[in-house]
């Protein structure tokens, strides 16, 4: 029975977020006769039964010479542990098998009920790799940045630690403090930031009113996604004095979450047709979601901003309002994670969390490994590369397959104006800080090119000499004094 339907970015853990990720959960299926007869030896019977019993054999064989030639004693529990790691783990990044601790340690994650740093980190080449800290949370604040390799933990090599122990060591009471030392590109040493551990609360939701253009930032697709963004997308239309000239919904850094929550936030600004559909092996993996005939803004002109950390739900959205040219993305490429765990609990021995099908935008295309690119690439700053750590650079990914191209449906309805934006931020243009909107380029080009749809003069940007088209009447775009609350 399917209790819960969710997508995940992948083999993550939250070292410290007090809403963890959420998968496809199933009971554990026919097949696995976890008091009787395994199904190989049932399918030994029936096709190339030598073959399985041999490897089989083989496995027992080497358990014996583990078991009495290494240089210490190993368990038998810790042996078939350890391969159960191998085959769920080398399957694909986002599969792994969890013991009854760890699955316990999850559920534990998703109640929040621990002290973090609110980064998401996953494994990549035997380290530790950041994903995205959350906006607003003790990492945040401190400095971390997608892609750091989190090498020691209070001086304490994290070499040959598995992921799991990583995050327990990162994990702490409230009120405690942790060194993180940080390898990052570009910087000539490692980099120590001293962090003291919080109750993590993420604001799912944070909101803007620039002049009459509405600014939503979603940060990840929890249970109240959709209804936390409904409810700022109505507090914003009534600021603006009933009537809102555009929209920018900002997914940057929004590592994904539950399906069903991308799908409510798709069907808010698209009237009717596919928002996204799975393919698995089987039938009941198979499945196709629509939208129900509501655009809540009224076709209001909408740009919508990703970047390398919009993964998995994020990447629903993005595609889904691409695919029906029902918003212009402005930023970089997405992640690129285009599949689906399913979560099967194996009672008493913990769960496995298995890759089950993939997903495909409305045109039909897979962006598993490939991401979405946006229709006006921007960058963050001067020197920003993008986020060098996608789907795409984690060993053995599941393959893009099923779709029917990898691009998104040629566009005829980018304003002209599309062709004055600059991929790079000028010279002089301030260093990014969250809490100052004049600093974040890709929001100013967003609302630009927003402005250009509702038929507004696009204007200038914040502290830059005026540009061509805003000599002809255009105004700057109106910054407001305050971040997105």
């Amino acid at each position: 029975m399917k209790l819960r339907t969710g997508l995940l970015l992948g083999t993550v853990f939250l070292a410290g977020i007090t809403v963890g990720p959420s998968f496809e959960q199933k009971a554990a299926p026919a097949f696995m006769h976890l008091l009787g007869t395994p199904a190989w030896a049932e399918d030994a019977g029936k096709t190339n039964s030598a073959e399985t019993l041999r490897l089989f054999t083989l496995l027992g064989r080497v358990m014996d010479i583990v078991r009495t030639e290494y240089v210490e004693p190993v368990s038998d529990k810790d042996m078939v542990t350890n391969a159960l790691d191998g085959l769920v783990g080398n399957l694909d990044p986002h599969s792994s098998y969890m013991t009854e601790k760890q699955y316990k340690d999850m559920q534990v994650e998703i109640s929040g009920k621990f002290g973090g740093l609110g980064i998401q980190v996953q494994e990549q080449d035997g380290h530790v790799r950041v994903v995205s800290p959350m906006e607003g949370t003790p990492g945040a604040r401190a400095g971390i940045k997608p892609g750091d390799f989190i090498t020691e933990v209070d001086g304490k090599s994290l070499d040959g630690m598995t992921l799991d122990q990583a995050v327990t060591k990162m994990r702490g009471k409230p009120g405690t403090a942790i060194t993180l030392t940080i390898l990052r590109a570009k910087a000539p040493k490692p980099l120590k930031f001293t962090i003291t551990r919080e109750m993590v609360h993420i604001q799912v939701v944070r909101s803007a009113l620039y002049g009459k253009i509405g600014y939503i930032r979603l940060n990840e697709f929890d249970d109240d996604a959709e209804s936390a963004m409904h409810k700022a997308y109505d507090k914003l239309k009534a600021e603006a004095g009933g009537k809102l000239s555009g929209l920018i919904l900002d997914l940057r850094l929004n590592p994904g979450g539950k399906l069903d929550q991308a799908v409510a936030v798709s069907d808010d600004f698209i009237a009717e047709g596919e928002v996204v559909s799975t393919k698995g092996r089987h039938p009941e993996n198979n499945h196709r979601w629509d939208a129900k005939g509501t655009d809540i803004t009224d076709n209001l002109p909408m740009v919508v901003l990703i970047n390398g950390g919009s993964a998995s739900a994020s990447e629903i959205v993005a595609g889904a309002l691409q695919d029906h040219q029902r918003a212009i993305l402005v930023g970089q490429r997405s992640f690129g994670k285009g599949s689906v765990q399913s979560l099967i609990p194996i009672p008493g021995n913990g769960a496995v969390r298995l890759t089950t099908a993939r997903y495909y935008t409305p045109s039909g295309r897979s962006i598993q490994g490939l991401g979405i690119a946006p229709d006006v690439p921007v960058k963050e700053s001067k020197d920003d590369e993008g986020i060098g750590y996608r789907e795409s650079d984690l060993k053995h990914i599941i393959t893009n397959t099923g779709g029917t191209h990898g691009k998104a449906p040629s566009r005829t309805d980018l304003p002209p104006m599309i062709s004055t934006v600059k991929e790079t931020p000028p010279d002089n243009w301030p260093t990014f800080d969250i809490t100052k909107p004049d600093t974040d380029y890709q929001l100013q080009q967003g609302l630009r090119v927003v402005r250009a749809m509702a038929g507004m003069p696009p204007g200038n940007l914040p502290g830059v000499a005026t540009t061509a088209s805003s000599a002809k009447g255009g105004a700057p775009v109106p910054a407001v004094p305050h971040a997105p609350r």
